[in-house]
């Protein structure tokens, strides 16, 4: 790694220096998401809450995110990125610490929006602090920080399960949002690289996203597939406490999952850049709708793993892939503003299958995931019509 200079002749900085603050707001970002799934039944049992209530304790902070990337999107591209980067981490700690300190019902909710606002305005900037740390090597960069994103999703909710749960749920919040303090405390202390207002800011033609049909059967794939995964993560933890499942073999579940999810993308790596593409897209939501359906078929804790497998590989399959036709489909000049839209949609599914699904029964909730990935695979259908040339290097949504 070399060193960097910005502009206005401020020392050098290391680039392993530059890239901690991000890399740590990237692992608290992604702690979140596996950790919180883990500690629902714990929240519910100590605020007594209804599954419909316990919804809005997850989609709250969905709602927040999809709202919060458009506007960290948008802002990274017309103000100091690193400033809203900062902004967006400082949001997030504190609504962690928010929800870590909440004695009510309401208090938690408002936490979860902190947390949420912020992550979403961080999130999609991540990318771009580190590829400008190494712009001579930027996919390097990514693969450290998607390398380093699945192995800490993955190990989280065993670590936590066996090492952490019996100082109850709080801590997990406490541990993010040091986490978070520690990437902002880094981030100041650190000169920032060269901002992108060396050179004029390019016209946006907004109009062209809505005439590019193909990149909105991509967002609805997305839609579909996030969607579907999000319902198993708030599904799987409820389900099982309500069996009887222990702290620890939700933990095991949820790490396998993540592990297959980062095992399979490194496998399919070399893959989704060639025409294998399309046939991966189309088996990722018949992958997730397996895994779900086997879920509430069996009590048994084995048959749950295989179906955290199952999920887990068809994240993989409809991670980076979707991703890349989202960058391949994008107006010239909107790709921040086209993958803005992506972590939207995916969450945005979330968002929906949770709330309609979360109380539904069984003779309800597998017709509308099974409805789900037929609607996906369609849209991969179409999407990919005609694919020819290689798409375009993307970066991982991570729900």
């Amino acid at each position: 790694m070399g060193t960097q200079t910005d502009n206005v002749g401020t020392p050098p900085v290391s680039s392993h220096t530059a890239i901690i603050g991000p890399i740590a707001a990237n692992i608290a970002f992604v702690m979140e998401i596996t950790l919180v799934p883990l500690l629902l039944s714990a929240i519910q049992l100590q605020f007594n809450l209804s599954i419909g209530d316990l919804a809005w304790v997850f989609n709250a902070y969905g709602i927040a995110v999809a709202c919060g990337v458009l506007l960290g999107g948008w802002c990274g591209d017309v103000f100091n990125t690193r400033k809203v980067f900062g902004f967006g981490v400082a949001f997030f700690a504190v609504g962690s610490l928010v929800v870590a300190a909440a004695d009510s019902f309401e208090m938690l909710i408002i936490g979860r929006l902190f947390q949420g606002l912020g992550a979403g305005i961080f999130s999609p900037l991540v990318p771009l602090l580190l590829t400008r740390v190494s712009p001579e090597n930027p996919g390097r960069m990514l693969i450290v920080w998607g390398s380093i994103a699945g192995y800490v999703t993955a190990f989280a909710p065993f670590l936590y399960g066996h090492f952490l749960s019996d100082h109850g749920w709080k801590i997990a919040f406490v541990f993010i949002a040091v986490l978070a303090i520690i990437a902002l405390v880094v981030l100041i202390g650190t000169h920032p690289t060269n901002e992108r207002a060396r050179s004029p800011r390019p016209i946006l033609n907004y109009s062209a996203l809505f005439r590019t049909p193909k990149l909105w059967m991509t967002f609805i794939y997305v839609f579909c597939t996030y969607g579907a995964i999000t319902y198993y993560l708030f599904h799987l933890p409820v389900w099982l406490s309500n069996t009887d499942g222990q702290s620890v073999g939700v933990g095991l579940a949820l790490t396998v999952l993540w592990l297959t999810f980062s095992g399979l993308s490194t496998l399919l790596r070399n893959l989704v850049d060639k025409p294998h593409l399309r046939t991966i897209m189309l088996v990722a939501p018949l992958l997730i709708a397996a895994g779900i359906v086997l879920s509430y078929f069996s009590e048994n804790l084995w048959l749950i793993i295989l179906s955290s497998m199952l999920v887990g590989s068809g994240l993989a399959c409809s991670n980076a892939p979707s991703t890349q036709l989202v960058l391949r489909f994008s107006p010239k000049g909107m790709s921040a503003v086209s993958t803005s839209l992506d972590i939207t949609f995916a969450r945005l599914g979330g968002i929906a299958t949770v709330a309609l699904l979360a109380e539904a029964q069984f003779v309800y909730a597998v017709p509308a995931i099974c409805l789900l990935s037929l609607v996906a695979v369609l849209c991969a259908l179409a999407a990919c019509k005609g694919f020819g040339a290689e798409p375009d290097t993307g970066v991982p949504h991570l729900i």
